[in-house]
């Protein structure tokens, strides 16, 4: 397994869900009506991998985004791109020439889908050509980047997005409006678990330089994200351990980590993530007056729930669509801006940097630093 594309494929298939490229949404089109031309957000994509192919397809169903440009180290990937995507000459950029795309002004914003510990360098290089970002996750290594990323959007007076998509799909975001609502009444326990077998050995995710860590810094993001969204608070202390089952493997990053998250409230949820085995994509939340599971949770779709009300009844999207969407709404129509900001990518990262610190002492009780 080489790359995102292949982990959500797992958790998909292990759920009895149909493969990602064969994969038509129920309801495909996106919440907005088509825009004129003159009032889409145009996109560009940095780094052209598995998952930049899953949202340069997602976003031919998009209303208000428009894929326009790219930016790849890798020139043969060039004639493709072009042909598939009708990306125009003057929109092709490369790593070296990057700085370039701050003189075209038909290029709104940039997706950056590089290596996790190449997103800081590129996010500032993006920003310092005064073009918006968003960024995958892991928003970087740790949460002193993240800061710095952070602080260089604002200095440069661009947005700053994180590619959290399951803040747009519609079964997650009825999981928080209940959960707000006080649907479940007060939130005692949350427990979810995130991870996929990861196959060749030698591929950039098992490479701590260029992936800053195992499956806590991919997979451990969903499981974070999820027990925050499932409370509604900040967790203020963490406990971490690691199981290894193949130290040869996994002998640059983590394999398998579970983790407790103490909350304000007193709430513990309790997490995992792994690269160690298949069939591990849930979410449970328990409250005093009602309950919620999700599984299948994180992956592409269908995602799947049900409370303690019944079946959480929602259209089935497209993720990526409705992400890029909702972001264009955002700049090109003044909304609020969704909660998948820098901030909110911060945020996760102080967490994960509080769980690698357990795992460094021992399993030992961390304070998460604000």
């Amino acid at each position: 397994m080489n790359s995102r594309r292949d982990f959500i494929q797992t958790l998909s298939l292990g759920l009895g869900a149909a493969t990602l490229t064969d994969l038509t949404p129920a309801v495909s089109a996106p919440f907005l009506q088509k825009a004129p031309a003159d009032k889409q957000l145009r996109v560009a994509l940095m780094g052209l991998g598995g998952y930049a192919n899953i949202v340069a397809r997602g976003m031919k169903e998009c209303k208000t985004a428009k894929l326009v440009g790219i930016v790849t180290g890798t020139p043969s990937k060039i004639p493709e791109w072009k042909q598939k995507y009708g990306i125009e000459d003057k929109n092709v950029y490369n790593y070296e020439n990057l700085n370039e795309i701050k003189n075209n002004p038909d290029i709104d914003i940039v997706y950056v889908i590089t290596p996790n510990s190449l997103h800081h360098k590129h996010v500032l290089q993006v920003a310092a050509a005064g073009k918006h970002v968003i960024c995958e996750k892991p928003v970087a290594d740790n949460a002193k980047q993240a800061r710095e990323m952070i602080a260089a959007c604002e200095k440069a007076g661009v947005k700053f997005y994180i590619g959290y998509r399951l803040h747009f799909e519609p079964h997650t975001k009825e999981l928080i409006r209940m959960r707000e609502a006080g649907e479940f009444g007060k939130i005692m326990h949350v427990n979810n678990y995130a991870g996929f077998q990861i196959g060749d050995p030698t591929q950039w995710r098992l490479k701590k330089a260029l992936a800053g860590g195992g499956a806590v810094m991919d997979v451990g993001v969903y499981s974070t994200n999820g027990a925050r969204y499932c409370t509604g608070e900040e967790p203020v202390w963490v406990t971490a351990q690691e199981s290894k089952t193949d130290p040869v493997k996994f002998k640059d990053v983590d394999e398998t980590v579970t983790f407790q998250l103490g909350f304000p409230s007193g709430i513990i949820a309790n997490c995992g993530c792994t690269y160690g085995f298949n069939h591990v994509e849930m979410l449970r939340l328990m409250g005093d007056k009602g309950w919620a599971e999700m599984n299948p949770a994180f992956g592409y779709g269908p995602i799947r729930g049900t409370t303690h009300k019944g079946e959480i009844k929602q259209p089935d999207v497209n993720h990526q669509a409705y992400q890029l969407d909702g972001i264009a709404d955002a700049i090109l129509n003044g909304k609020p801006d969704p909660n998948v900001t820098g901030a909110e990518g911060l945020k996760d990262m102080l967490v994960i940097d509080a769980i690698y610190e357990s795992l460094r002492k021992n399993g030992a009780k961390v304070f998460i630093n604000k």
